[in-house]
């Protein structure tokens, strides 16, 4: 709940819809608001179009549930991509840190959340369906499993994998174990157990 009203019913519920977000506490909500508040009027009204033709016009892809305007999104309709690998992710916000990071050069298939029985999540709550349909249908042969190193992301890269039984392909993982920079001390036993049990020769 946030603080002590700063004597506008406006401003204040800005700020609340502002701290609403991901990320945003009350004092960064605070700023955002006043900054609106004394800015130029047009930065504010850019700032609302944004917002609206947004949510009127970006969507999801029709084949990888990614972001996009159009049917399809630029990856899935790239000729360019590599349509015999697959990888699968999460979120669409996961595609953007692949793409960001440039080592991946086939498509996406995104399941739109992960297992998640306490929290009501079940296998037909995700695009498992679309994903055996996409098995059908396109000539994949090798799926990459792009999941976070959570008990959920592990249950999920389970029944994921059994989704795939039956299917001739290579089904590979993101390795997972000592970030670049990062110190033995400050390692926690289960990544260091991947690590170490994911070694590699030199």
């Amino acid at each position: 709940m946030f603080g002590a009203s700063l004597g506008s019913d406006h401003l204040d519920r800005l700020i609340r819809q502002l701290g609403r977000m991901p990320g945003i506490g009350q004092k960064s909500a605070t700023r955002i608001a006043l900054h609106l508040l004394n800015s130029h009027s047009d930065e504010s009204a850019e700032l609302s179009r944004a917002i609206i033709a947004m949510r009127e016009k970006v969507r999801s892809c029709d084949l990888c549930s990614g972001i996009t305007e159009d049917d399809l999104c630029s990856i899935c309709e790239n000729p360019r991509r590599a349509t015999g690998e697959l990888c699968i992710v999460e979120q669409p916000t996961d595609v953007f840190s692949m793409e960001r990071a440039a080592v991946f050069r086939g498509r996406y298939h995104v399941l739109g959340g992960l297992l998640s029985p306490l929290d009501g999540i079940e296998p037909g709550d995700l695009r498992f369906a679309e994903l055996k349909a996409r098995l059908e249908t396109e000539n994949i042969q090798e799926i990459v499993l792009a999941l976070s190193a959570s008990v959920e992301g592990e249950a999920t890269c389970l029944y994921t994998a059994r989704v795939l039984e039956g299917h001739e392909l290579r089904i590979t993982r993101l390795a997972t174990g000592i970030p670049v920079g990062g110190h033995l001390e400050f390692v926690d036993d289960v990544t260091l157990e991947r690590a170490f049990s994911g070694r590699r020769n030199i």
